[in-house]
């Protein structure tokens, strides 16, 4: 069941001329994040007493409604967007609650930034040069900027077709932005302001593919890269954690591999119905219960440490997909893994204590996996194979858009989304533009 929060309309504030919006004015309104480092302490050290202290008085999150309008780039290919929907993403919820690790302040730099990098828009303005999409164009965004926005000759990584790890992620160019992507600076604004700006090769039509599954393009575009990260190899896979991004990597792998056996680690049933519904073929608890459920019903031998909570197991799995990256769910990967298996990393593992001998006494793969991009074995983007696949029924993430909420109504957001199975939510969306219509 979809919940929503109150949506306002306001005509005098929403109702512009599409020739009108290339001129800059002072009354967007934006969710605005401001991650110095004495706020981001102090949000830090609050969190520890109030779970909302990041958008609280004197946190990191702030509703303005006089942010001034992203200015195109002086640079061929750029438009302007309005939102339909953005997402609260897992990142966005570390930020709120500063959880973000201290090394990643080397590449996200801007001291000023407009969340939502989640997103399905309509174009409202096209800037020159612009030739692959038109003014009332319905796109999702890849918010990812490589050297080519940016303005660089490209560098060596982006040379090797890995633009999602470019060697400047950090510098601005043309784009001002000093960071890797829309929704983490505030020069282009992002999905969670009325007005978003990007590169038109950012833009991948989704037609009348409905709203609530095109805003799920970025996240199922993770879902897709981690997937690909396993080359395969055996037939039985576990997913750890039943968000949104274990959601859309267990529905991306059985897009790729229809008889892959997939078994979801779930905490709750909440969950676990999500999972099925998404295409896994076994739900299990976390923790010693996963090893011993797998042992009981694949076959294969607990063996059991000194010392240690969790067994490990003998004939196990060919890949782990751990989409939390805690310390349990990191090590629970390693013992359940085969000799010779893949870990892939996707949660945002940070600082994390964990027992990597058997990834040396058994020679496991450790993989980490990011964001989106070019994709070998597919021939295409991540993005463009996710934009085919969400006009697709078989693609299994009708659903997965839980809540949607009014701007006005950010925080009951936050809210919402960092209480999970507890409000029964998985995605959560925000709404910016009431008179944009959604498409169903």
């Amino acid at each position: 069941m979809l919940h929503r929060g109150t949506l306002v309309d306001d005509p005098e504030r929403h109702s512009r001329d599409t020739a009108d919006r290339d001129e800059l004015e002072a009354d967007v309104r934006a969710v605005v994040a401001t991650p110095t480092t004495p706020r981001y302490l102090w949000t830090a050290a609050a969190s520890r007493v109030r779970s909302d202290a990041g958008w609280g008085r004197g946190g990191i999150l702030q509703l303005h409604d006089d942010v001034p309008d992203p200015v195109l780039p002086d640079a061929p290919g750029w438009v302007r967007l309005r939102p339909e929907l953005s997402g609260v993403c897992g990142s966005d919820l570390g930020l709120a609650h500063a959880k973000i690790s201290f090394v990643l302040s080397a590449i996200y730099r801007s001291r000023s930034m407009i969340p939502g990098h989640e997103t399905v828009a309509v174009v409202s303005a096209t800037g020159p040069g612009v030739t692959s999409v038109a003014a009332g164009d319905r796109v999702v965004v890849n918010p990812l900027m490589s050297c080519v926005h940016r303005g660089f000759e490209p560098c060596a990584t982006c040379r090797a077709g890995h633009p999602h790890v470019c060697e400047r992620l950090d510098e601005a160019g043309v784009t001002g932005c000093e960071a890797p992507a829309i929704g983490f600076g505030a020069t282009l604004g992002g999905g969670w302001a009325q007005q978003v700006v990007a590169h038109e090769s950012q833009c991948y039509a989704v037609g009348d593919i409905p709203s609530r599954r095109a805003v799920l393009a970025e996240p199922a575009s993770i879902g897709l890269h981690a997937a690909l990260r396993w080359q395969r190899a055996g037939d039985r896979v576990v997913v750890i954690g039943p968000g949104t991004i274990g959601l859309v990597v267990t529905a991306a792998l059985r897009m790729l591999h229809p008889d892959l056996h997939i078994t979801v680690i779930s905490p709750g049933d909440f969950g676990a119905a999500r999972a099925r519904e998404a295409g896994a073929d076994r739900i299990l608890p976390p923790g010693p219960d996963a090893v011993t459920g797998i042992a009981d019903q694949d076959g294969g031998r607990v063996l059991r440490p000194r010392m240690t909570r969790v067994p490990v197991l003998e004939q196990g799995v060919d890949a782990v997909f751990d989409c939390v990256g805690s310390s349990e769910t990191v090590d629970l990967g390693m013992h359940l893994l085969r000799p010779r298996g893949t870990l892939v990393l996707i949660g945002a593992a940070g600082r994390q204590s964990a027992d990597w001998s058997l990834v040396w006494h058994r020679e496991l793969a450790v993989l980490g996996s990011v964001f989106y991009g070019p994709e070998p074995t597919l021939g295409r983007t991540t993005f463009a194979q996710v934009a085919e696949w969400l006009a697709d029924p078989a693609f299994r993430v009708d659903g997965l858009v839980t809540h949607e909420y009014a701007l006005d109504d950010w925080r009951e957001a936050l809210d919402t989304a960092s209480a999970g199975p507890g409000r029964q939510a998985v995605k959560v969306t925000l709404r910016p533009n009431a008179d944009v219509p959604l498409v169903s």
